[in-house]
């Protein structure tokens, strides 16, 4: 046996050490795969690598038409801080498509996790660069599809949001929900567009399960991606410290497949039950700030007045 090979046998045996170890350690939960033949579905946030791409990729296996987003690159370009680019990819789909059967609100950003910010970052039109992106311009987005998802609801009896959110909704405060903070954190601002969203989840499905429109909110789960990558810009050496012990995050945290099947049961199981918060394919209890119906149903006046002048 040459050298080569001899090595190469190796590896790979190494490789099926650390993933049966990576297995046992993360234990991930794993949705069923349903038939998504004659479904179609939009997944924003969706680059190479992304918990979204392998949304995507899962969906297209069990044989929906997906469309996926980015900010740039390959797929539909949508940037969720300029709302035009939100009302040019609204528009492009409703002339290529009559349907909608399920939005997944994968796209969002997560800067700063150094914490160096002592002030917002603001993006164009003067909002809060986590607000804007994860809160705002997904609710502009919902609110432009949202004609297509319910003709799609009357047709077929059933059409789906599904937002992804982040645990890290503890950290946001009905409080500050109209109101900045005294101080500001980019993890407390992260913390409250999430908690914006379980909100905005409560409300989509109290206003439009009558047509038929379920809507969902999760958590998916550590996931080894890009996002730290983004939010730790500025930082090289801690960057390179983090891209040295790669293999050991990638051993601890969920992969993108792993983490999608939380998204995947949401958008896909028959008959789940709506309007609620799901972590590892399973619901469990939001925070107890996102059960304040009254705050909910506040921040979707308001935001269905913002939204409809962006």
């Amino acid at each position: 046996m040459s050298w080569s090979r001899s090595w190469s046998r190796s590896r790979s045996s190494s490789w099926s050490s650390t993933a049966w170890l990576h297995r046992r350690i993360v234990r991930a939960p794993a949705a069923k795969p349903a038939d998504m033949t004659g479904k179609t579905v939009v997944v924003t946030g969706a680059s190479p690598g992304s918990l979204g791409a392998a949304t995507a990729r899962l969906l297209a296996e069990w044989g929906a038409e997906v469309v996926t987003t980015t900010r740039s690159g390959g797929s539909h370009p949508l940037d969720l801080t300029d709302s035009g680019s939100v009302r040019r990819f609204a528009g492009w789909y409703g002339e290529q498509h009559d349907t909608l059967d399920v939005l997944i609100n994968n796209a969002g950003i997560h800067l700063d996790l150094m914490s160096d910010w002592k002030e917002p970052r603001l993006s164009a039109d003067g909002y809060e660069l986590h607000w804007r992106t994860n809160y705002l311009g997904t609710m502009q987005l919902t609110h432009l599809l949202l004609p297509t998802l319910l003709r799609t609801a009357e047709r077929t009896g059933e059409a789906r949001v599904v937002n992804v959110v982040s645990k890290l909704h503890l950290r946001g405060r009905n409080a500050h929900m109209f109101s900045p903070p005294p101080s500001y954190s980019s993890w407390n601002a992260y913390g409250q567009s999430k908690l914006a969203l379980v909100h905005a989840t409560h409300e989509l499905q109290d206003h439009h399960r009558a047509a038929g429109v379920r809507a969902y909110a999760l958590h998916p789960g550590a996931v080894c991606t890009g996002i730290a990558t983004k939010g730790l810009e500025g930082h090289p050496v801690v960057g390179t410290v983090r891209k040295a012990l790669g293999p050991v995050e990638r051993l601890f945290l969920l992969t993108p497949e792993e983490g999608a099947q939380t998204t995947l049961m949401c958008a896909t199981e028959p008959g789940l039950e709506g309007g609620r918060y799901f972590v590892g394919c399973r619901p469990v209890p939001a925070s107890d700030e996102a059960e304040d119906r009254e705050v909910a149903g506040r921040l979707w006046k308001e935001t269905e007045a913002l939204v409809s002048g962006l």
